[in-house]
């Protein structure tokens, strides 16, 4: 009886093992079509038909009597050019040939014939499976099933709306070139070529998201970067494993060295000719489709303190301004904290003269230098998100408005002193000075930490938290570049475009530390 009920056993499993085969086989071949127009259209219907923008256009090819369906999405696909460039090809112009030549039957219309001779659009691709189909339609494409061929032609008809060519709103110049990337990639890649005939340019295609697919682009100069920058790059885009892409803010956190740092490890920005003068660099840049923001690696602590205007002016007021940004840099982080520091602990450091004004106008204030240092920082934070987000119209008055009001009524109250309101309105003008904006973020999380070692140690817990913060940029590194190259390692060479922006004769050399191809900028 064990014997009989172990080879019952065996039977049910190879039942149970074929019926399994038989369903993947069914499943496979609802995926792939058939050369029945019909099945193959009854299965699209399933996938698509509970769509309502999803549109199928059944239509009979000329005089031939071979039945055909055009798939398309409202408001995605160019209905215009479908109508001239496909219908019309498909029955008026196809039964015009139908009455000079001989008759056509489903064996006649092959897939070489119906894109060499009929289709008049220049982007043609065939289909062998269900899902690409899908997938191509709900993107923007059209496809053509055409009864008598196992295969579906997809054609390029997208048509997003997109906007026109704007200045960069995030990147403000005096002097420069008015043009800032778009939504549309296509837009964004025209503005890279159109930056003059750049030789070697690649532009390589990936796709990143699992559920929704977006068009990725890594791009470089071939002759100058260096291969091994690519490959890395590339094999981190690789390894993005996430639903949806919707900015390239998830690229930039998915492909950076240390997530856990507060310092961006890769530079966004909006203008074309950032990303050009970083290409000539030997960096690589990222676009990616939805979004005006491009990305460039590798990037160092000093290229988030520099503009392209830096090298629009002439030498001497360039490295001006990039020596009042290092300064701003300074004073936004540190003079809440040194404030703190000296009325807390030190104030014998403080002039004799300067230390009675101060005492005199915080004899009313009830609360410890931390406690209105916190109240007024908070205070400009909550100001300035506030100012981001209201319409523009409003934003910048409410601003500046909002920060006099709260300021004069805070003293007048005598919640804090007058010494205070001028160091935060300081500190918050030499943080608009910068000019990259997540670095400024960036700034403003540190500055609260500093006022806490302050707080508790005073100019010790100021310099201590100087240290580790130093420690830990010399440690960062941005696609195997150290972050704060060319300064740590030590290259003086490479100090011409560090604080000082030397003459443009002066600076014929690429960055040692990105290992181009060809070192000199002049060859």
């Amino acid at each position: 009886m064990k014997k009989w009920k172990s080879k019952i056993r065996k039977i049910g499993n190879h039942a149970n093992e074929n019926e399994k085969k038989q369903e993947t086989v069914s499943q496979d071949s609802t995926n792939q079509f058939t050369d029945e127009l019909v099945l193959n259209l009854e299965v699209v219907r399933k996938e698509l038909g509970h769509n309502w923008d999803v549109h199928f256009r059944d239509f009979i090819i000329g005089r031939t009597g071979i039945q055909a369906c055009l798939i398309f999405v409202e408001g995605l696909s160019d209905k215009d050019l479908i109508d001239k460039h496909i219908m019309t090809s498909l029955m008026a112009d196809f039964s015009a040939q139908y009455q000079q030549e001989q008759p056509y039957v489903k064996e006649s219309l092959s897939n070489q014939f119906i894109k060499k001779q009929v289709l008049s659009i220049s982007d043609v691709e065939e289909v062998q499976s269900i899902k690409e189909l899908t997938s191509k339609v709900l993107t923007g494409s059209t496809a053509l099933l055409i009864d008598g061929l196992s295969h579906a032609f997809i054609l390029g008809t997208t048509k997003l709306k997109t906007r026109t060519i704007e200045e960069p709103v995030s990147e403000a110049l005096v002097r420069g070139p008015r043009v800032g990337f778009t939504e549309s990639l296509s837009d964004n890649t025209s503005l890279l070529r159109g930056n003059g005939d750049i030789e070697n340019l690649s532009l390589i295609k990936f796709q990143v998201g699992k559920r929704s697919k977006k068009d990725l682009v890594v791009a470089y100069i071939n002759e100058i970067v260096d291969p091994e920058l690519v490959k890395e790059v590339e094999k981190r885009i690789k390894k993005i494993d996430v639903d949806n892409v919707p900015e390239s803010g998830y690229v930039e956190q998915l492909i950076e060295d240390n997530y856990l740092s507060p310092f961006p490890q890769v530079q966004n920005t909006e203008r074309p000719d950032r990303v050009i003068a970083a290409l000539m660099e030997g960096r690589v840049a990222i676009l990616l489709d939805g979004t005006p923001f491009a990305l460039i690696a590798p990037v160092t602590f000093s290229m988030m303190l520099q503009s392209p205007e830096d090298y629009y002016e002439r030498w001497i007021p360039g490295t001006f301004i990039r020596f009042l940004r290092y300064i701003s840099v300074v004073l936004s982080l540190f003079t809440p904290a040194l404030y703190i520091a000296f009325i807390s602990f030190h104030p014998g450091l403080i002039p004799t003269k300067l230390a009675i004004s101060i005492i005199g106008t915080r004899s009313g204030v009830p609360f410890p230098a931390l406690i209105e240092a916190l109240f007024m920082e908070l205070a400009i934070e909550i100001l300035r998100e506030a100012g981001l987000r209201l319409p523009k119209p409003i934003g910048p008055a409410m601003g500046i408005v909002g920060g006099l009001i709260i300021g004069e009524a805070a003293v007048q109250a005598g919640i804090v002193s007058p010494i205070l309101v001028i160091v935060v309105a300081l500190t918050a003008i030499s943080s608009f000075a910068i000019p990259q904006y997540s670095v400024g973020i960036t700034l403003r999380i540190l500055r609260f930490i500093a006022m806490l070692c302050a707080a508790i140690l005073g100019l010790y817990g100021v310099v201590l938290f100087f240290l580790f913060m130093t420690s830990h940029l010399v440690k960062l590194k941005s696609f195997g570049v150290s972050y704060m190259s060319p300064a740590v390692p030590y290259r003086l060479s490479e100090w011409k475009d560090l604080m000082v922006r030397m003459p443009l004769m002066m600076m014929k050399r690429r960055p040692k530390m990105m290992h181009t191809k060809d070192p000199l900028r002049k060859g």
